[in-house]
C-alpha cells in the first residue's frame, strides 16, 4: 500500500473510531499537516463517503477501501465487526467520561466537572454515528437480521443514558458548595469502582458473547444495592445531625442522594445491556416486567 493511502487509511480509521471534532485533531492524531488531511478528504466529502461531523458512509466506505487495496469483503467486515468497534470505543470514551466525572468529585474541581460535561457532546455523536451505521446495514445486506441489527442501537442508547449519568455526577461539584464528607466518599468510591466493572462486563458479554458474566454481573449489581443503601444511611444520619437553616445545606444533600442515584442507575442500566447481550446471543428474550418490579 502506498503512503497516501496508507495516511487515508489512518484518517478513516480515526473518523471512525475516535470521533475527531476537527481536521486539525486529525492532523495532531497523525502527526501531519491539516491542509493534507483536507487534500485527502476532499474528495471523500464530494461523493459522499464523508458526510457532515465526519460520518462515514458505510456503502462508500467498502468501495474506497477497496480501491487502495486493504479491504477483503466477508459477511462481517461491514456488518458485526465495525459496528462492534465502533462501540468498544464508544464504551471507553464512557468509562473515561465516568472517570473524570467522579474525579472532579474527589478533587472538587470544577474544572473537570465541566470537561466531563464536554465529553457528552462526543458520547450523543457516537450515538448518532453508530445509529447511521446500522441504517446503512440494514440497508446494504438484504441478509441481515433487523431485529437484531436494531440491538446495536440498544446498547448504544444505554451508553448514552450512561454518559447522562456521567454528567450528573459532575454536576454535583457544579451546583454544590460543599465538599462530599470523607465517609460518604468511600461508599461513593466503591460504587464508582462496582460501576465502572459492570459496564465493562456488560459490554465484554455483548461484544464478545461472553452471556456467562451474567451470573458475576448479577453479584455486582446486588454490591451496588448494598452500597447505596449504607451511603443512604450514612447521610440520613447527617441530615438528622444539620440544621436546615442555611438552604445551600439543605441543597447539598439534594444533590448528594442524586449523585448516589446516578452510580445505582449506571449499574441498572448495565444490567438492562446484559439482557440485551443474553437476547443477542442466546436468542433468549428479555423480561418484559421493567426491572423495579422483579
Amino acid at each position: 500500500m502506498s503512503k497516501r493511502n496508507q495516511t487515508l487509511k489512518d484518517i478513516l480509521d480515526i473518523i471512525l473510531y475516535e470521533n475527531p471534532s476537527t481536521q486539525d485533531e486529525i492532523a495532531e492524531k497523525l502527526g501531519i499537516t491539516r491542509r493534507y488531511v483536507t487534500q485527502l478528504l476532499q474528495p471523500l466529502v464530494k461523493n459522499g463517503t464523508i458526510k457532515r461531523a465526519y460520518m462515514i458512509d458505510l456503502k462508500s466506505y467498502e468501495k474506497v477501501m477497496e480501491s487502495i487495496g486493504d479491504y477483503v469483503k466477508t459477511p462481517n467486515t461491514s456488518g458485526n465487526v465495525l459496528i462492534n468497534d465502533m462501540l468498544a470505543n464508544m464504551a471507553r470514551h464512557v468509562h473515561s467520561q465516568l472517570e473524570m466525572s467522579f474525579e472532579a468529585v474527589l478533587d472538587y474541581d470544577e474544572d473537570k466537572a465541566n470537561k466531563a460535561l464536554e465529553m457528552d457532546y462526543a458520547t450523543n455523536n457516537m450515538v448518532e454515528k453508530i445509529r447511521t451505521s446500522v441504517e446503512t446495514i440494514v440497508s446494504i445486506n438484504k441478509h441481515s437480521e433487523i431485529s437484531k441489527s436494531m440491538l446495536y442501537n440498544e446498547i448504544a442508547y444505554d451508553l448514552e443514558r450512561i454518559g447522562d449519568y456521567c454528567g450528573h455526577i459532575a454536576k454535583f461539584v457544579i451546583n454544590d458548595v460543599y465538599e462530599v464528607d470523607d465517609n460518604v466518599l468511600k461508599k461513593l468510591r466503591k460504587m464508582y469502582k462496582t460501576a465502572q466493572s459492570m459496564i465493562r462486563m456488560s459490554m465484554t458479554a455483548f461484544i464478545e458473547g461472553k452471556t456467562d458474566l451474567k451470573d458475576d454481573l448479577s453479584e455486582l449489581e446486588e454490591t451496588i444495592h448494598i452500597m447505596q443503601s449504607k451511603a443512604i444511611n450514612l447521610i440520613a444520619t447527617q441530615m438528622a445531625e444539620s440544621s436546615f437553616d442555611e438552604k445551600e445545606r439543605s441543597n447539598y444533600f439534594i444533590y448528594l442522594f442524586r449523585l448516589i442515584k446516578a452510580f445505582k442507575r449506571i449499574g441498572d442500566i448495565s444490567v438492562e445491556m446484559m439482557d440485551v447481550a443474553v437476547e443477542f446471543h442466546d436468542n433468549i428474550p428479555r423480561p418484559t416486567t421493567p426491572r423495579s418490579f422483579r
